[in-house]
C-alpha cells in the first residue's frame, strides 16, 4: 500500500498552473514537515546546522490545486494524504537524477482564517413592520 500522510508548512506559496492540453489545474507546494527532534537533540541540530525539518515536494491536481493556490500561502500549515511518487530525468550533465514526491488526494487547511472584527456592532435591528412575510 502505497499512502502518506504529513503535517506542516509551506515553505513558499504556491504555483498554480494549467494543463494545456485539458485545462486542469496543477498546484506545487512544498511543506516543511518537522522531523521528531525534541530538547538537546533539537538544540545540537540547530547548532551543527543541520535541518529539522524534511522539505517534501507535493504535486495536487483538479479543484483541489485551485483552492491551495487561492487560500494557501507561505507559512500555511495544512495536513495532505497522498501516495509517494519517484521520477526520474537526465539532468544537463547527462546524469539520471531522481526525484521524490507526493501525489496529494486530499488537503486540509489547518490555519483558520483570522478576522478583524470591528469594534461597533454591525448589526441594526429590524422593526417587525418592515418585515415582508
Amino acid at each position: 500500500m502505497n499512502s502518506v500522510i504529513l503535517i506542516g508548512r509551506l515553505v513558499r506559496d504556491p504555483e498554480l498552473r494549467f494543463i494545456p492540453a485539458s485545462g486542469m489545474a496543477v498546484t506545487n507546494i512544498t511543506l516543511a514537515v518537522d522531523k521528531e527532534l525534541f530538547g538537546d537533540k533539537k538544540q545540537e541540530a540547530i547548532s551543527q546546522g543541520k535541518p529539522t525539518a524534511d522539505f517534501i515536494y507535493i504535486t495536487v491536481f483538479g479543484k483541489i490545486a485551485e483552492n491551495c493556490a487561492n487560500y494557501l500561502h507561505k507559512g500555511s500549515k495544512c495536513c495532505v494524504q497522498g501516495r509517494i511518487t519517484t521520477n526520474s530525468y537526465v539532468d544537463k550533465n547527462n546524469n539520471k537524477q531522481y526525484k521524490t514526491g507526493v501525489i496529494a488526494d486530499r488537503v486540509e487547511f489547518l490555519d483558520g482564517k483570522k478576522y478583524d472584527m470591528p469594534d461597533e456592532d454591525i448589526f441594526t435591528p429590524v422593526d417587525d413592520e418592515d418585515i415582508p412575510f
